[in-house]
């Protein structure tokens, strides 16, 4: 994908429905480049083509989602992996972030150990020479591609490591959420045989709301987030004992 493309996604993520006359002011190219841009990520399934406009595809797919503000997520991932020492064993959950993170510690050929409870982390690296994936059982989520359900927790018992972690959907004063029960589970199941728990998050998910608490602030260790986070945000992670990490700011 060209970084005009990418541009454009993070345009519609932001803005959820532009017209393709602002979006051809916004990138500075023609209508006519525009429409194509427009059909041939629509054909992706990345986004909806309307009369003149363009607006957002809802998905859990993490595939979708890495589209989308990928540079960011990218950033994050790699200040994450300086944290994970050389033959270290750690969990990863899914969500963009994660999945970046688990390229980032395979690239590296450290001798790291992954264990997930996420079909698409695993294949997403699987032809990364030198990965080592250790996939946890359970009832199979077809659209997050992410296993759930009591067989994770039962599959998790049966390793100790010192980092679990994790994305979220959500943030407010009780800790961090998600929206999906199931997911907050095995997540919760999996942090259990984990010293830290640690989120991967760009900080937007900060003003966003979800449903379910997935841990109270007290029970992080750390959270990795970009250079946009909100200084109240960060305040109140850290009153909380939350070790606060930015990722670079775009050199753009």
């Amino acid at each position: 994908m060209n970084p005009r493309h990418t541009n454009l996604l993070d345009i519609i993520s932001r803005e959820k429905r532009v017209s393709v006359t602002e979006l051809a002011r916004l990138l500075k190219v023609s209508e006519v480049t525009v429409r194509k841009d427009l059909n041939l990520l629509a054909h992706q399934g990345l986004l909806k083509r309307e009369h003149g406009f363009a607006s957002m595809v809802m998905s859990d797919d993490i595939g979708h989602h890495l589209f989308f503000h990928y540079e960011n997520k990218r950033r994050i991932a790699e200040r994450a992996a300086r944290c994970v020492q050389p033959g270290e064993t750690v969990m990863i959950e899914s969500g963009s972030c994660c999945t970046l993170l688990a390229e980032e510690l395979c690239t590296r050929c450290r001798h790291i150990t992954i264990i997930t409870n996420s079909a698409f982390v695993a294949a997403f690296v699987r032809k990364i020479h030198g990965a080592r994936v250790i996939l946890l059982g359970g009832s199979y989520q077809n659209e997050s591609q992410v296993m759930v359900g009591p067989l994770v927790g039962l599959c998790a018992r049966n390793f100790r490591v010192d980092k679990f972690f994790l994305g979220i959907d959500g943030f407010d004063e009780t800790g961090v959420k998600s929206s999906d029960r199931l997911r907050i589970e095995a997540a919760q199941a999996m942090a259990a045989q984990a010293r830290g728990i640690i989120v991967l998050t760009e900080s937007e998910k900060f003003r966003c709301e979800a449903a379910g608490l997935l841990f109270p602030f007290e029970q992080l260790r750390a959270v990795y987030t970009d250079a946009q986070a909100e200084p109240q945000m960060i305040q109140t992670l850290e009153a909380h004992g939350v070790d606060v990490f930015l990722a670079a700011k775009s050199q753009k």
